[in-house]
């Protein structure tokens, strides 16, 4: 297939995943290409398996010389792009089996508003924070990205704020309103995600937003940033509350975890763990959430080394905006927004879930 042919297949491709409103789709040699809509993966109807020079007549097309090369040499490369036609993706290309596969998640041209995204209201209150470490957590896939990006998006129209944001690769691009917005993306703007937090105290930033605090250094720098007056917002790969906490704490060396419990108990505002479920009311979407607000009981659980009492303190501050992950599915199920099967199979306490559905 000619290089034109090449553009030409991945581009129809990408337009069929915008036109069936797919969250991802997969090229994996041997098999047809593949669409998630809706959680559920399957082949394109119509389209024959993909072969290695199609894959790599993709790569080519989509990669700039340098990440084409990278991509070689690491075996993992990470790189977003976008339709003329409009309709943008974050993109994984990567090795199975020693052949090329590719997967796209697909982007809205914007962050939706903070207020459709059926979070919480408390998450509109972290978004007004003037300073402190907030952090959104949950599975690849959960929504994470999108509900920085509205928060973000919030502050942007509301604030006068210098936001600088660090992502691996950048998502959705926000344009400055009220707020000046720089994005920097790692592997082009900026190397890694330790290198750009040792310069962004010195660019003047309101807000900081880094994509994912991955090793000791980003976390240490972040928390730092926090503590000396700014808004830090950031992810993590937890699913609840108590883990995030232990997570932070963890990472670090046993001497030095003390200080970090004090950091950390000083500089957390809230964590908000989600997770997104297939709706049984109408097509998309909805999250089940866990959420910790910063409270004098929260901040001596984590300085006190008593993290395991966390959930305890959620269950008794539902009037503050505290919400257990499993108080969160039982009203989207009462709700009747998700499925019985879905409340049950993901309950951290199934027993006490299925008295509480069965009541």
């Amino acid at each position: 297939m000619s290089k034109e042919g090449h553009v030409r297949r991945i581009r129809e491709l990408l337009e069929r995943a915008v036109a069936e409103k797919a969250s991802d789709m997969h090229i994996v040699v041997g098999l047809p290409p593949q669409l998630r809509i809706h959680t559920v993966l399957a082949a394109i109807e119509g389209e024959a398996p993909i072969t290695r020079e199609e894959v790599e007549g993709f790569l080519r097309e989509l990669l700039e010389e340098a990440e084409y090369k990278r991509f070689q040499e690491c075996r993992d490369v990470d790189f977003s792009t976008f339709l003329k036609t409009g309709g943008r993706f974050r993109v994984n290309a990567h090795f199975q089996r020693s052949t090329p596969a590719m997967a796209f998640r697909a982007i809205p041209a914007a962050p939706p508003p903070l207020a459709t995204l059926n979070l919480p209201e408390v998450v509109t209150d972290f978004a007004n924070l003037p300073q402190g470490l907030v952090l959104v957590t949950g599975e690849t896939g959960s929504g994470k990205s999108t509900t920085l990006a509205s928060m973000i998006d919030l502050m942007n129209h509301t604030f006068r704020y210098h936001v600088i944001t660090l992502e691996d690769p950048i998502e959705y691009y926000l344009e400055s309103d009220l707020s000046v917005i720089e994005q920097r993306e790692v592997g082009r703007d900026v190397p890694d995600f330790a290198s750009g937090l040792r310069h962004v105290l010195r660019q003047d930033p309101d807000v900081i937003l880094i994509g994912e605090m991955r090793d000791l250094e980003t976390i240490s720098t972040a928390l730092t940033a926090a503590e000396t007056g700014h808004l830090v917002l950031s992810t993590l790969h937890t699913n609840d509350a108590a883990s995030t906490v232990e997570r932070i704490i963890d990472i670090f060396p046993p001497g030095q975890q003390s200080q970090v419990r004090s950091m950390l108990a000083n500089t957390l505002r809230g964590v908000i763990c989600q997770r997104l479920f297939p709706r049984v009311d109408q097509a998309g979407m909805i999250p089940a959430t866990e959420v910790l607000v910063s409270t004098p009981a929260v901040r001596n659980c984590i300085r006190e080394s008593r993290v395991f009492e966390i959930p305890n303190i959620i269950e008794t501050n539902r009037a503050i905006g505290m919400s257990l992950f499993d108080e969160s599915l039982k009203r989207l199920y009462f709700g009747g927004t998700i499925s019985r099967d879905d409340a049950m199979t993901n309950a951290r306490a199934s027993e006490q879930m299925r008295r509480a559905l069965s009541a």
